[in-house]
């Protein structure tokens, strides 16, 4: 078994309650836009566009599939209004389909097998959803019977520490942790080569969630980051952004800034199941050059899941 197969594709059932919110706001929203009107013209395209962007895509992922159904409007000169959720569905899917970035799959597990331990950096803002995340994971990993040790790296708020070494002990993972102003990248040595004399197969360390100064967070993760190389060579492995997806725009702010200051590789979105902004993940899988890993689409363990485009587009349109 490789080392992320224990992460099953998602169930629609589960992600269509978790996006509950979302899904009733964008098809109300989709009624409104044709109600009256028998063929998709301008009027309608404008709708479209003010239902996209209010629903958090972005504007520049709105843009290109507005432009898409115009081409077809132009191309099959009359579209009916009752087509227009299909044909919105499959424009969103095509785009998100042609992004050259791959979805995390059964190539990148059998790879990452070879890394033990892998190693995982957890960076983003404070009151995303960062500890729980781990927490999530690691209980995902242990139930999977992979070795687990956490590093509580966070420690410029005594409250973050305490959280990760409550999540430890309600998983039953060691935790690795030396209080609030300790040196972050001394917890991570000391986590690395702890897991190392446990050979244990994964290793998840929590940062501090500053986004105010870029060059202290930059020069702070970078630390963190030739701390760990020492140990693990080629560590970090990933470096795992979390973002709140109910901050809708907020979120893709903070991916955009985040990836200025340090080399995130995957992403996670959390909070769907509270928010009506679930369209932002469409945006950000199309605007980002880097792929969204997970999404959090309930309180549950089971409800941090790997993202599918396939199977959240065909959530987003159901009925």
């Amino acid at each position: 078994m490789g080392l992320f197969d224990f992460f099953s594709r998602p169930k629609k059932e589960t992600l269509d309650q978790g996006l509950e919110k979302t899904k009733q706001s964008f098809i109300s929203k989709i009624a409104r836009a044709v109600i009256g009107k028998s063929r998709v013209d301008d009027e309608v395209l404008d709708k479209l566009e003010e239902l996209l962007i209010t629903s958090d895509v972005g504007v520049e992922t709105t843009l290109k599939i507005i432009k898409r159904i115009q081409e077809r409007v132009s191309r099959d000169k009359v579209l009916n209004t009752e087509e227009i959720q299909r044909i919105l569905k499959e424009e969103i899917s095509l785009l998100l389909e042609e992004n050259p970035l791959k979805e995390f799959g059964a190539a990148q597990s059998l790879e990452l097998e070879n890394k033990k331990p892998y190693v995982i950096m957890v960076v983003g803002v404070n009151g995303v959803g960062k500890t729980t995340t781990i927490g999530k994971l690691a209980h995902k990993f242990k139930q999977a019977n992979k070795k687990v040790v956490l590093g509580a790296a966070d420690t410029f708020r005594a409250a973050a520490v305490e959280q990760l070494i409550i999540w430890a002990d309600r998983v039953g993972v060691p935790i690795v942790q030396q209080g609030m102003n300790a040196d972050p990248a001394s917890v991570a040595f000391d986590t690395l080569q702890s897991a190392k004399s446990q050979n244990a197969d994964v290793v998840i360390i929590d940062t501090a969630g500053r986004l105010h100064n870029k060059i202290n967070l930059m020069n702070e993760l970078t630390k963190i980051k030739k701390v760990m190389e020492k140990v693990v060579p080629g560590a970090p492995h990933e470096i795992l952004l979390v973002i709140d997806g109910s901050t809708g725009q907020n979120a893709f702010e903070q991916a955009k800034h985040f990836s200025l200051a340090t080399e995130i590789n995957a992403l996670a979105v959390t909070k769907l199941d509270g928010t009506a902004k679930g369209g932002v993940v469409i945006g950000i899988s199309d605007q980002m050059n880097i792929p969204v890993k997970y999404i959090g689409v309930g309180e549950k363990m089971e409800d941090l899941q790997l993202f599918d485009r396939t199977v959240f587009v065909e959530s987003l349109f159901s009925e």
